[in-house]
């Protein structure tokens, strides 16, 4: 039996009071294992990005228990949970978020900084985790230096750096040409392949083909789960 990673039960997010209430997620129940890639869909508004958040602990539920690695996380303060999100988490986003002043090298060391890692095992690391990418020929490139594909590359480094117990990304190819996006998810069957538990947001079938498992939203409830 696989390691369960990630628990949502009885999650529900509420913004807003009163009549203005919109209950973002209702009562979620989510389980994800060690080794699943798990693609999340649904309409906008429908509260996949919300449970996105929750899982990230970048936001925390109204109401339900999340546990990440059998831990729950309503007890701990912001520091803690920054210090979870580095040492558990790894985020790709969209717009890949990279430091523009910073080379691909000490973009993806940034998180072995906040981790305190020697600085040159830190560098080590980087220069490795860029390899497994496709681009130790890119290293001391700046963003502004590099095609859209290949900094989703190094946002994808950054967020495998500190081997993380889940990798979650919000629609990784949204900003991509179909050739590139092809590429990216390439890169995600073959980190999947070698161990590591994704969770992918996304609105485009072809993406959510390539994961092994399919989370449907709407009104904040999960409608379908194959």
């Amino acid at each position: 039996m696989s390691k369960l990673v990630a628990k949502l039960t009885n999650v529900s997010k509420h913004y807003g009071q009163g009549e203005l209430v919109v209950k973002a997620l209702d009562n979620l129940n989510l389980e994800v294992f060690q080794g699943d890639y798990l693609a999340v869909m649904g309409a906008s508004g429908s509260g996949k990005s919300t449970a996105m958040n929750i899982l990230g602990c970048l936001d925390r539920p109204s109401n339900g228990i999340y546990q990440l690695n059998g831990n729950s996380i309503e007890d701990l303060n912001d520091d803690e949970l920054a210090d979870l999100r580095n040492q558990e988490l790894g985020f790709v986003f969209q717009q890949f978020h990279l430091l523009h002043d910073a080379t691909a090298l000490e973009n993806v060391m940034l998180p072995m900084l906040y981790a305190c890692t020697p600085p040159r095992e830190r560098k080590e690391l980087a220069e490795i985790a860029l390899e497994r990418v496709g681009l130790s020929n890119r290293m001391n490139n700046r963003p502004n230096q590099l095609s859209g594909g290949q900094q989703q590359r190094v946002a994808i480094a950054r967020a495998i750096i500190n081997k993380p117990s889940l990798l979650l990304a919000d629609e990784p190819t949204g900003a991509l040409d179909s050739n590139t996006t092809e590429d990216v998810l390439n890169l995600f069957d073959e980190l999947h392949s070698q161990g590591i538990t994704v969770v992918l947001v996304t609105h485009e079938d072809e993406v959510a083909y390539r994961a092994k498992s399919k989370a449907l939203f709407k009104d904040g409830k999960i409608i379908e789960h194959s």
